[in-house]
């Protein structure tokens, strides 16, 4: 009875996709442009969807920037329409100009809540500004040069420089991702909790943590992508699945974050003055502990992922332009030598910040942002929004449009973030505008973290470069999403000591001789040395060891020179 079943319901699948195919043929070859997913009733794109959902961010991104006007609907099963652009009039329109119909929305809110809670990265209105307005007092100047030259600094110097040491004398593979996040998720504990986990100890500790926020993570996007809607919530009721993994992992971050709170509570007891930004929250009134615990798994999220997924890709990009590496050495070099304070030294570096946004744009940490419509709506380009739909800003694929980055958009070049000043011989940053590069989101809910984040990057990458070379050991590493872009199986790498004088070798410049001067000093300084040589050898031949005394001095200048020359060339 029971196989009489399947295969009528298998006979009964097979005849609904008959219809939909022959019922679309003539709609597809007509209205449906080639390069767009086919849709079919009831089930919309499903098969297109699952087929690239391995690379549904470049997908997606190949599909909307060769539409011309940067925008395309991709429709799920069951009437679900989501509207994707890479059109930055669209995006200042969702994110600025008509911002209060555009909030993160029911579906993903629900999608994340067991997991975040009401955190500020799950919460629209007066709650996500309250959490905003707390928020902000603890990034500013004095706030930001604490967190560099206290916490950022003590991590590096502490622990990550001496792990890298010991990987490069034991020529062990290290995976520098997964290291990266160690360094971040201590440096936002410490920042935001004044709490150091000991995540980059020298024994790297099998966390559990860890392990549960990535699993906790995945299986929340997931449930914002399923095909099949809701799906997710009859698995949760029956406690079966993904469902019941979630609840474990979540269980485990949350009694983490609870632990947290509880020894914070006691620290500020009979405390006038807070350092960090727990401690403001708890003083600000709100004793609820689930929400304050919201908030702390939020900002271990932001800590944790964005920046260390922005330097992962960062070094994998640098170890393939070495032109690009010994002019951040240079810079590095050059303003060590001209501040003593680690704050200072990272906040003007003009051409590793330009490096820095050249690697995000070509690998944004979030490559898609989703918000949903409050009611129907226009965007600049014409295309529709009704209530309720879901509308996906896609940074990943805006750093991918010719008609903005040109046609050597595919090329990690920073100097298109640069303009040389001609009188100072100096690189000037030239900023783009948020919209159109919207790593940072933009317009009220733009990242209060970037510079913190750029503060930090540039700190690891001075301390790191200054000392080692970074040797991937993966030529073309397998992209992959959460909500944070990733590198499948890691980064592994090999660290190397940098020796001194390379190090010099990459100096600024700008004091020395060109390259050109150089080559002719050497020539000039060899032909003194032929002529000095013979008139030394035919007038004074009875001072058999002033000739040897001379020749050897000028040999000396002649090496020098030609070494000074092949180093600078190089």
């Amino acid at each position: 009875m029971l196989n009489v079943q399947y295969i009528i319901v298998l006979l009964f699948f097979f005849i609904i996709a008959k219809l939909m195919k022959t019922i679309s043929k003539t709609h597809s070859a007509s209205n449906h442009p080639s390069n767009l997913p086919k849709s079919y009733p009831i089930i919309g794109s499903l098969f297109e969807i699952s087929g690239n959902m391995k690379r549904y961010v470049q997908w997606t991104s190949d599909i909307v920037t060769s539409n011309p006007n940067l925008t395309f609907s991709l429709f799920w099963p069951f009437g679900q329409q989501e509207i994707f652009t890479a059109n930055a009039a669209n995006v200042e329109h969702i994110l600025k100009s008509n911002f209060h119909n555009y909030e993160k929305g029911e579906l993903f809110r629900s999608s994340f809540r067991d997991f975040l809670g009401d955190g500020i990265f799950n919460s629209d209105g007066e709650n996500w500004k309250f959490q905003r307005k707390v928020s902000i007092h603890e990034f500013n100047t004095k706030s930001l040069r604490k967190f560099v030259e206290h916490v950022v600094d003590t991590e590096l110097t502490d622990r990550l420089l001496p792990f890298l040491k010991n990987a490069a004398d034991n020529k062990t593979v290290v995976d520098f991702q997964d290291i990266l996040q160690r360094f971040a998720f201590d440096n936002i504990c410490k920042i935001a909790f004044g709490y150091d986990p000991e995540y980059l100890s020298p024994s790297l500790p099998h966390e559990k943590l860890a392990i549960a926020i990535e699993k906790a993570l995945k299986i929340c996007t997931m449930r914002f992508i399923n095909l099949i809607p809701g799906l997710w919530k009859t698995k949760r009721a029956l406690n079966i699945g993904t469902e019941k993994q979630l609840r474990i992992a979540v269980k485990q971050v949350r009694e983490f974050a609870k632990e947290i709170v509880r020894k914070k509570k006691q620290d500020i007891k009979g405390k006038e003055s807070y350092d960090d930004l727990l401690s403001r929250f708890l003083s600000s009134g709100h004793s609820d502990e689930n929400f304050v615990v919201d908030i702390v798994i939020s900002f271990i999220m932001a800590g944790r992922d964005s920046t260390p997924t922005a330097l992962t890709w960062f070094f994998w990009l640098l170890s393939d332009h070495p032109q690009v590496e010994n002019e951040i050495l240079r810079e590095i070099n050059r303003k060590s030598s001209e501040t003593a304070s680690a704050y200072d030294e990272v906040k003007d570096m003009v051409y590793t910040h330009a490096s820095l946004c050249e690697s995000m744009r070509l690998y944004p940490p979030v490559p898609l942002e989703t918000k949903a419509a409050l009611n129907d709506d226009v965007l600049p380009d014409g295309t529709k929004v009704n209530k309720g739909m879901k509308v996906t800003y896609h940074p990943y694929a805006m750093g991918r449009v010719e008609k903005v980055w040109g046609k050597d958009w595919v090329e990690f070049r920073p100097t298109r973030w640069l303009e040389r000043e001609a009188a100072a011989e100096k690189w000037r940053f030239v900023n783009r505008d948020v919209y159109t590069y919207p790593v940072f989101q933009a317009g009220p809910r733009i990242c209060i973290g970037k510079e913190m984040a750029f503060l930090q990057m540039k700190r690891v990458v001075a301390g790191v470069l200054r000392r080692f070379r970074v040797v991937p050991l993966v030529v073309e590493p397998v992209y992959i999403s959460d909500l944070t872009s990733k590198m499948k199986g890691g980064f592994p790498v090999r660290i190397e000591t940098r020796a001194e004088d390379e190090s010099a070798a990459k100096r600024d410049p700008s004091n020395r001789l060109r390259p050109v001067r150089r080559s002719y000093m050497s020539f000039c300084l060899f032909y003194m040395y032929v002529l000095a040589h013979y008139y030394i050898y035919y007038c004074v031949l009875q001072d058999y060891y002033l000739i040897i005394e001379i020749d050897f001095f000028f040999q000396n200048i002649y090496f020098l020179s030609n070494t000074e020359c092949a180093i600078f060339d190089n």
